[in-house]
C-alpha cells in the first residue's frame, strides 16, 4: 500500500509541478520511488522479506523458500495493498478516490521492456548481498524507470494497484494482462539466468578445489 502511495503520489504530483515537463515529473517519480523503495525494504524486509511483488514471491516459492499457502497469502495481500495504495493517493490529492485509469500502454516495445524491467529486478534479488539488496533493488528501479520504455513496473501488483488511478502513473484496465505476461516472462528468464550462474559457481568452487588438492 505504502510502495503504492508512493509512486503513484508522486507522479501526480511532479506532473502538477512540472508544468508540462513529462521529464521532469518522471525524474521527480523516480526520486521518490527510489527512496521509498529503499526505505520500505529496509523497515519491512525482516519482518516478511518485503517482496511487495507477486513475482519475487512466485520465485521464492519455486526455490522453497516459501509455502504455496504463504504464496496465495501474500499474492492476496499484495494486491489488496496494491488497490488501497491507489485509493490513498487518490484522496490525498483530492481525486476521486474509486476510479479506473484510462492511459492505455500496449505495443511490443512496452512488453519488451517489462520482461527486461523484471528480468533485471529478480537478478538484482536473487544475486545480491543480503546486506545491499535494499540498495541495489532500489538502484535498479530508478535507472530502470529511465532505460525502459514502460518505466519499470516490473510487478504484477503494481500494474494491478496502478489502473485504479487515472493519474501520471496509472494504466488502463485492458494493458495490465499484457504487462502482467511480460512480468512472468522476465521472472522465469531471470531464475534461468540465476540457475546458470549458480551451476557455473558450483563447478568454479570445484576446479578450484581439485587444483589445490593437487597441488
Amino acid at each position: 500500500m505504502l510502495l503504492m502511495a508512493v509512486v503513484i503520489g508522486s507522479g501526480a504530483m511532479g506532473e502538477r509541478l512540472a508544468g508540462g515537463n513529462v521529464a521532469i515529473a518522471l525524474l521527480a517519480n523516480t526520486l521518490a520511488t527510489v527512496g521509498g523503495l529503499y526505505v520500505l525494504i529496509e523497515v519491512f524486509g525482516p519482518v516478511s522479506g518485503a517482496h511487495f511483488n507477486p513475482a519475487v514471491s512466485l520465485v521464492m516459492a519455486f526455490r522453497g523458500q516459501l509455502t504455496w499457502r504463504g504464496l496465495a497469502l501474500y499474492t492476496l495481500v499484495q494486491l489488496l495493498g496494491a488497490m488501497l495504495g491507489a485509493w490513498l493517493a487518490n484522496a490525498m490529492l483530492e481525486l476521486p478516490v474509486l476510479e479506473l485509469s484510462t492511459k492505455m500502454r500496449s505495443g511490443t516495445g512496452l512488453w519488451l521492456a517489462e520482461v527486461v524491467a523484471t528480468f533485471g529486478l529478480l537478478l538484482v534479488i536473487l544475486r545480491a548481498p543480503q546486506q545491499r539488496v535494499a540498495a541495489m533493488v532500489a538502484a535498479y528501479i530508478g535507472a530502470a524507470y529511465w532505460f525502459t520504455a514502460s518505466t519499470s513496473f516490473a510487478n504484477p501488483a503494481a500494474a494491478f494497484g496502478r489502473m485504479f488511478s487515472d493519474t501520471f502513473a496509472g494504466i488502463a484496465p485492458g494493458s495490465v494482462f499484457g504487462f502482467v505476461a511480460a512480468e512472468l516472462v522476465g521472472m522465469g528468464l531471470a531464475m534461468w539466468v540465476n540457475r546458470v550462474f549458480e551451476a557455473t559457481s558450483k563447478n568454479t568452487l570445484s576446479d578450484t578445489k581439485i587444483y589445490l588438492e593437487k597441488c
